[in-house]
C-alpha cells in the first residue's frame, strides 16, 4: 500500500498550539491537531472502487486489515498528522460563532495522477470544535452520505466524494426526531474525499474576529493551491477569487435545480469555496415537484432552504463571504458588482438548463413563459419531477395517434393521484402540452436526436429518500447488498438499465410520511 502524502493545509497555515482534545474557543489558528477515536470493532461496509483508484490504492488493498484500520480511524500512517479545522458560520441566517470540524478529522492530503485529494473521516470522534456533541456519526446518515456523494458525481453535479463506509462496532445515542426519545444506533465512519474542504466559514471566523493576518494567509493559501491562475497577495487576485467562487457556486446550484436536489441546510459553513456540494445531512430529491419543499425538519416552519429558494440563499451566503473578504480588499464596489452579476448569470444558466431539459436548442423569447407556465402547472397536482422530465422526451413533435386520443399519455405515470386531475387541471395540462409541441416544431433536430439530448440531462434514477431508507433498514440487519445495488445503479443514472426498472417509480405511498423517507433531521 502506498499513499503519496503531500500535506499543505497543516504545513503552511497556523496551528493551534494546544494539542489537548478539549472543547474550547480556538484563536489565531486555522486548525487543531486531533487523533481519531479508536473504534471498538470496525467492519467494512462498502468502498467506492473509483475513489480507491483515484487516491492511488489497489483493488486488493480494500480487503486488508490495514485499510480497515486506517479508514475507521483505528490507526494512522507514518507521516500523517490529523487535524480538525476552525471555522464559523451563519446557521439559518444567524451568526453562530465558532463551529469547526466537530465530527470530521482530516487524515491527510494525498496526490495521485497530479490530482490532490484531502481525506477526511466523518464520525471518528470528538474534536476541540465538538461543543456538546460526541463527534460520532450513525450508520443511517453515513449510508446516505456515502451513496449520495457518489450519486451526485455521476449525475454531473459538482460534489465532494466518498471513499469508504465502515461500522465502528460502537453504539451512538441519537434523538432522530428531536422529540426527547433518544435511542442507541450503530456507529459508522465515512471517509470523505475532496480537493479541499474549505468553506465560507473558514474565512468568516477570521473576519468576525478582525484577524486580518490569518484571513490573508488563508486567502493566499487558497489561491496558491486551488486558483493558481490568480495572483496571491494582491487586491485584484482577491477580487477575482470572489468572482471564481461566485461562478462555481452559481453553476453548482443550477445543477441542483436541474436534478431536483434540495440540500436542506445551506448554512455558510456548509458552502464550499470550490463550488462543491458539501455536507450531506437532511438532503432530498423532489418527489412531487414543489418549489416550497424542504427535507429538513428544523426548517419546516421557516422553509428558508426550500427548493425554489436555493439560488437566493446561495447569493445571500456569497454576500457574507464577500463581506469577510472585503476586510482585506477594502473596496466593496467590485464585490457588489460580482454579486449583482450572479443574478444575471443564474437566470441565463437556469434558462439554458430548463431549455435543455425540455429538449430545446434554439433560444426563443416565448420560452420564458413556456417554462414559467410549466413550473406553475406541474404543482397543481402532485407530479413526480424525475419521471415527468424523463418521459417528456417520448413526445413526438409531429404528434402520435395515441397522444391525440390522450395528450397526457406519455406523462401520466408521473402523477401521484390521477384522480386529482380535475377538468380544469386537465385543460391546463393539455394547453401546455399543445404549446410545447408547437414549440418543438421550431426545432430542426429529429425526435430521436432530441430524445437523446433530453435523456442526457434528465436522469432516470436518483437517490430517492425511500431508496436510501430501504438500504439503511437492510444494513441495520447486517445485509449490505442494497447499498451496493444502489451504488452500482446510480453510477449510470442516465442509462435505461432495464434490469433496474423497479427503481424508476414514484415514491411508494408507505414512504410518504415515514421517518427517513420524507423529511429528515440534522441528527446523525
Amino acid at each position: 500500500m502506498h499513499l503519496n502524502i503531500a500535506d499543505t493545509f497543516n504545513k503552511e497555515l497556523p496551528a493551534d498550539p494546544n494539542r489537548n482534545n478539549t472543547r474550547r474557543q480556538v484563536h489565531d489558528a486555522c486548525f487543531s491537531y486531533v487523533i481519531p477515536r479508536k473504534p471498538s470493532k470496525p467492519q467494512l461496509v462498502h468502498v467506492s472502487e473509483e475513489m480507491l483508484k483515484a487516491i492511488g490504492l489497489s483493488h486488493e488493498y480494500k480487503s486488508t486489515e490495514h485499510f480497515l484500520q486506517l479508514f475507521s480511524g483505528a490507526d494512522i500512517l507514518e507521516g500523517m498528522d490529523p487535524y480538525a479545522t476552525c471555522y464559523g458560520g451563519h446557521q439559518f441566517g444567524h451568526w453562530a460563532g465558532q463551529l469547526g470540524d466537530g465530527r470530521a478529522i482530516n487524515l491527510a492530503e494525498v496526490v495521485n495522477d497530479n490530482q490532490r485529494w484531502a481525506l477526511q473521516l466523518k464520525g471518528a470522534g470528538e474534536t476541540p470544535y465538538s461543543r456538546s456533541a460526541d463527534g460520532l456519526a450513525v450508520l443511517r446518515s453515513s449510508i446516505r452520505e456515502h451513496l449520495c456523494s457518489e450519486a451526485m458525481y455521476h449525475l454531473g453535479v459538482p460534489t465532494t466524494r466518498s471513499l469508504s463506509l465502515v461500522l465502528t462496532g460502537d453504539q451512538v445515542l441519537r434523538d432522530i426526531l428531536y422529540d426527547g426519545n433518544a435511542a442507541y444506533e450503530k456507529g459508522a465512519v465515512v471517509c470523505r474525499v475532496a480537493p479541499s474542504f474549505l468553506r465560507f466559514g473558514n474565512f468568516q471566523i477570521f473576519a468576525t474576529r478582525k484577524d486580518l493576518k490569518n484571513l490573508r494567509l488563508l486567502v493566499d493559501y487558497t489561491i496558491r493551491h486551488f486558483f493558481p491562475g490568480l495572483k496571491e497577495g494582491t487586491k485584484d487576485g482577491y477580487i477575482q477569487l470572489f468572482k471564481e467562487v461566485t461562478d462555481r457556486t452559481c453553476k453548482m446550484v443550477v445543477h441542483w435545480q436541474r436534478v431536483g436536489f434540495v440540500h436542506g441546510v445551506m448554512n455558510t459553513d456548509n458552502m464550499s469555496m470550490l463550488g462543491l456540494t458539501i455536507d450531506y445531512g437532511p438532503y432530498g430529491w423532489l418527489e412531487g415537484y414543489d418549489d416550497n419543499w424542504t427535507p429538513n425538519t428544523t426548517d419546516k416552519d421557516q422553509r428558508r432552504y426550500r427548493f425554489a429558494n436555493q439560488p437566493g440563499i446561495a447569493l445571500w451566503n456569497l454576500a457574507q463571504l464577500g463581506s469577510a473578504l472585503n476586510l482585506i480588499i477594502d473596496d466593496i464596489a467590485p464585490l457588489q458588482e460580482i454579486l449583482d452579476g450572479f443574478k444575471k448569470d443564474y437566470t441565463e444558466q437556469y434558462m439554458y438548463m430548463m431549455r435543455s431539459k425540455l429538449g430545446l436548442q434554439l433560444a426563443i423569447g416565448s420560452d420564458q413563459e413556456l417554462i414559467s407556465e410549466l413550473v406553475r402547472i406541474i404543482q397543481l397536482t402532485e407530479t413526480d419531477m424525475t419521471i415527468f422530465f424523463r418521459n417528456l422526451s417520448t413526445y413526438k413533435k409531429d404528434g402520435d395517434t395515441q397522444d391525440d386520443i390522450d395528450p397526457l399519455r406519455p406523462i401520466r405515470d408521473a402523477f401521484y393521484s390521477p384522480e386529482e386531475l380535475t377538468k380544469e387541471v386537465l385543460q391546463e395540462w393539455q394547453g401546455w402540452i399543445g404549446t410545447y409541441l408547437q414549440r418543438l416544431q421550431k426545432e430542426q433536430s429529429s425526435d430521436v436526436e432530441r430524445r437523446i439530448r433530453m435523456k442526457a440531462v434528465n436522469p432516470k434514477y436518483v437517490l430517492r429518500n425511500y431508496m436510501a431508507q430501504m438500504a439503511i433498514e437492510k444494513a441495520d440487519l447486517g445485509d449490505y447488498s442494497l447499498i451496493d445495488e444502489l451504488y452500482q445503479l446510480l453510477k449510470n443514472p442516465y442509462k435505461e438499465q432495464s434490469q433496474h426498472e423497479v427503481w424508476f417509480a414514484k415514491r411508494p405511498e408507505w414512504a410518504r410520511n415515514k421517518v427517513g423517507c420524507s423529511m429528515l433531521s440534522c441528527s446523525s
